[in-house]
């Protein structure tokens, strides 16, 4: 059961919007923007930001790009040498991920 400050809040919020206060507010009728993993401590949110703001990329990052990379080009190609080089360096690639403990 809701209690009497989730009613009001609740209240002043559809009044608000009624007069029309929210139109015009940044960002309206775009996508929200979620950056940070809800299932991390608020600590590991903290931290990526950080480093994100940095212009810091993890490894695991640029690995799972090159890899998603390769894929592409892989179903792309047609059978032949160029073909399998790339299968085998997916195939380092995910060794590499599955040796950090990322796959």
């Amino acid at each position: 059961m809701p209690s009497i400050f989730d009613l009001l809040a609740e209240q002043r919020i559809l009044d608000a919007e009624r007069r029309g206060e929210f139109q015009h507010l940044p960002g309206a009728g775009q996508p929200l923007a979620f950056d940070d993993d809800a299932l991390l401590s608020p600590e590991e949110r903290m931290t990526n930001k950080i480093l994100k703001n940095a212009g810091f990329t993890p490894q695991e990052v640029l690995l799972r790009r090159e890899l998603a990379r390769l894929r592409e080009e892989i179903a792309q190609l047609a059978p032949g040498p160029r073909r399998i080089e790339l299968q085998r360096r997916r195939a380092r690639f995910l060794t590499e991920l599955k040796n950090q403990g990322v796959v």
